[in-house]
């Protein structure tokens, strides 16, 4: 009888702790992403919102967001966070929120990227309980690449005009072109001209007045992506004035002012003449 009794308390007690790890039931989803979307080779904050955690019955539960592609942590993050089930409290709402910031592979792909999330329930009934879950992680290249090349040098004026090409796939917004200090190159005025806007695969043209001296410039080229965000970049030109001297177009330019100062020159002396004749004229009838 006794040992009927026995396995009578043992089954009871192995069921109360089967009520005690079912009744922790949670629910978990990615609540933001910031940015959105992520970039490759940038990091991205992903938060994670738990409910159902408050539940004490709960016990111990270990979040695990493994590293998988595309993302990656730092050394000195993990991708693992316990939270002891019932201890928080988080704008009295029964949610709670777990911070991700992982940094995301520059080869990533563009759209959505499943990643796969673990949490392991360690109850107040000593049952412990492995489940997964899936979020997504939406990914976009916005960053842009330029191509830029010295399109022509005025030696009149010493106006360098530079072409710039975004050669990426994305459009941007105020791109601004700055020839910084550097060795053997000397700007006269600004060093930086504001371009604007500037889709993929266009190009623009923007004018510095520089001394005439062969040189490789840096240029900096900053601009805004699709997401808000300011960015810099560079490339390298090489300069060589020779190849603007003697070209038929400012032939034909000096050519022209020649003509212009000849006339200008006609004009003065034709007024100066008149004159002469009216004054002469006046001198004669008086």
């Amino acid at each position: 009888m006794k040992k009927v009794l026995i396995v009578l308390l043992l089954l009871t007690l192995s069921l109360v702790g089967f009520v005690s790890a079912g009744s922790c039931s949670l629910q978990l989803s990615l609540l933001s992403q910031d940015p959105y979307p992520a970039v490759p080779g940038e990091y991205v904050k992903l938060v994670l919102q738990v409910s159902g955690a408050e539940n004490p019955s709960c016990g111990e539960m270990v979040f695990t967001l493994p590293e998988q592609y595309p993302i990656s942590f730092d050394s000195n993050s993990s991708p693992e966070v316990r939270v002891q089930g019932g201890t928080f409290v988080y704008d009295y709402q029964n949610a709670l929120l777990i911070p991700y910031r992982v940094r995301v592979d520059e080869n990533a792909i563009d759209g959505d990227n499943p990643l796969k999330i673990y949490y392991k329930l360690d109850s107040v009934s000593n049952n412990s309980v492995l489940l997964s879950n899936s979020i997504t992680l939406n990914v976009k290249n916005v960053k842009t690449n330029f191509e830029a090349y010295v399109k022509n040098f005025d030696f009149t004026t010493n106006i360098l005009t530079i072409q710039i090409l975004n050669s990426g796939k994305s459009n941007i917004d105020a791109l601004t072109i700055e020839i910084p200090e550097q060795k053997n190159v000397t700007v006269k005025g600004s060093n930086r001209n504001i371009v604007g806007s500037l889709d993929a695969n266009e190009y623009t043209t923007t004018d510095f007045e520089v001394t005439p001296v062969e040189s490789d410039m840096l240029l900096n080229l900053f601009y805004t992506d699709k997401i808000g965000v300011r960015r810099h970049t560079n490339t390298t030109i090489h300069f060589d004035p020779t190849y603007f001297e003697g070209r038929k177009s400012q032939q034909k330019s000096s050519s022209t002012w020649i003509w212009v100062l000849v006339i200008i020159v006609l004009v003065v002396v034709y007024i100066f003449y008149r004159r002469y004749q009216n004054n002469k004229k006046k001198k004669l009838h008086s």
